[in-house]
């Protein structure tokens, strides 16, 4: 299934009347053939209108760039730029967007030729504050061709998570667990966003599951987790039922996605889901999202919307673990100590029952859910998947709606250490510098739930440009903050 958008970057330059139009149609031209020489040429559209001065230039580049199939747009200021009709056409283009300037190549452009595009750009970051449009501007968003061309490639990313969200849909089946009210779900924030929901009830899902028995298509699926599974097939009686619930889930995406291009999911997955469908879901939401589909537990809206988010941003499976135990003293001093440079309140482990990705565990076997057969019969827990996750760099981070309405984020890079975990469900050693004080001033000082996702290598820069995109208050976005740096309500004395 094709869950994730493919970008493409229509380059719009733009020049002032009294500049030369010349200066922004060669620099633009350089830009296009340096990014085409260093990345996919596919990527992006060379706009042949420049816009000067006149508005209806400028809707003429709009529509060239919609007729040239693009869904993101860059203004390059090739000179100093009309302040009105660039932001315009970023006002009226249905879609993420960028602001890059031109740098003077040389001496020689000085005397002449120079585009002052380092002004423009002032101008042009006041006109849009005016017309209240959000746009992408680089950390320093002014260079030469090459330059410019890794500027937009950095874009994409964010880009794609942008895009996406305007076009998601939410599923959801059942209200959140008792007790987990931690998995608050205003929705308001996700209408905001321009994310749809369609929330079920289990009795929903359950009669779809029922109708799905019997599914010509279910030996193929079985076949197919087999050979995910391999050697972790420890639990063979249980997969055509798995099989089942998972056609019944990409019917239901497919029946319900509507006028929306990508999906993802949130279930309930106890305390009657496993008396009822007689397993746990957990391989099955594996199974998905390393397919693209992200699929949260614990009816965890906002942990699919992060889910989602960070499949997007990465071009790469996910996945969402407790930030759940900390790591014994005996194991710190044993495995971690000396070995790398964490202190041990620098360390957790991230879990879940089984819901990561066999792509992104370092050995893997179906087995039961040992926490829910404390109080239920194993055989109604069969379906969770057991394994360390895969040592390397990590980025934990979570978009969220409070209590009250409000958007918060948190990102914060790590690493998984190549440490035995010796504990049960998908599982991990994870580093992050300086995580107790983060666990601590932000984690639970702005009220974040226990479930965080999990990208896999960093992608902090991403994902906080993400976030700045879609109207995360920049204070609301949390950080580990370095050692010496002190967090607001950190106690100078502590």
């Amino acid at each position: 299934m094709n869950n994730s958008p493919v970008i493409k970057i229509g380059i719009v330059g733009v020049s002032r009347d009294c500049f030369p139009a010349s200066l922004t149609i060669s620099r633009r031209a350089a830009l296009a053939k340096a990014y085409s020489e260093k990345y996919d040429a596919a990527d992006i559209y060379e706009c042949p209108i420049t816009i000067i001065e006149s508005e209806i230039d400028m809707v003429n580049a709009l529509e060239d760039i919609k007729a040239a199939g693009c869904n993101a747009l860059c203004v390059f200021l090739g000179n100093f730029g009309p302040e009105i009709s660039e932001t315009l056409l970023a006002k009226h283009f249905d879609g993420p967007k960028m602001f890059v300037a031109a740098a003077e190549e040389n001496n020689a452009v000085l005397c002449s030729d120079r585009g002052d595009a380092y002004c423009g750009m002032l101008n042009a970051s006041y006109n849009l504050q005016l017309r209240n449009v959000k746009a992408y501007i680089p950390e320093y968003p002014v260079g030469d061709a090459e330059e410019c061309a890794d500027m937009i490639h950095d874009f994409i990313p964010v880009a794609k998570a942008v895009y996406a969200l305007q076009n998601l849909k939410i599923i959801s089946f059942g209200p959140r667990p008792q007790n987990f009210l931690a998995c608050n779900a205003p929705i308001k924030q996700l209408y905001n966003l321009g994310v749809e929901i369609e929330e079920n009830s289990e009795l929903d899902l359950y009669e779809s599951f029922l109708k799905h028995e019997g599914d010509e298509r279910i030996p193929e699926v079985v076949k197919s987790m087999e050979e995910d599974l391999g050697s972790g097939n420890k639990k063979p009686e249980i997969l055509a039922k798995l099989a089942q619930y998972e056609l019944t889930l990409k019917d239901w995406v497919e029946g319900h996605r509507g006028y929306r291009k990508y999906i993802a999911l949130t279930t309930k997955c106890w305390p009657a889901f496993q008396t009822m469908f007689g397993f746990v879901p957990c391989y099955v939401n594996s199974r998905l999202t390393g397919q693209g589909i992200p699929v949260s537990c614990e009816v965890d809206i906002y942990g699919t919307l992060s889910e989602f988010i960070g499949t997007v941003v990465s071009d790469d499976v996910v996945t969402l673990l407790d930030i759940n135990n900390s790591v014994p003293k005996e194991m710190y001093e044993a495995d971690i100590k000396g070995k790398f440079n964490y202190t041990h309140k620098d360390t957790f482990m991230g879990f879940h029952c089984g819901n990561t990705c066999t792509k992104k565990l370092a050995f893997h076997e179906m087995k039961y859910q040992k926490i829910m057969a404390r109080s239920l019969p194993i055989e109604v827990t069969n379906g969770t998947l057991e394994g360390d996750i895969v040592p390397g760099d990590i980025t934990f981070y979570r978009l969220q709606s409070t209590a009250d309405g409000k958007l918060r984020a948190y990102i914060a890079e790590g690493e998984v250490l190549p440490v035995a975990t010796q504990s049960f469900g998908s599982i991990g050693v994870f580093a992050i510098p300086e995580m107790g004080r983060f666990y601590r001033h932000v984690l639970i000082e702005k009220g974040f739930p226990h479930h965080g996702a999990v990208a896999f290598g960093k992608w902090g820069k991403y994902l906080f440009e993400t976030f700045k995109y879609i109207g995360v208050p920049l204070d609301e976005i949390g950080y580990n903050q370095p050692a010496g740096v002190r967090y607001p309500s950190e106690n100078p004395w502590a």
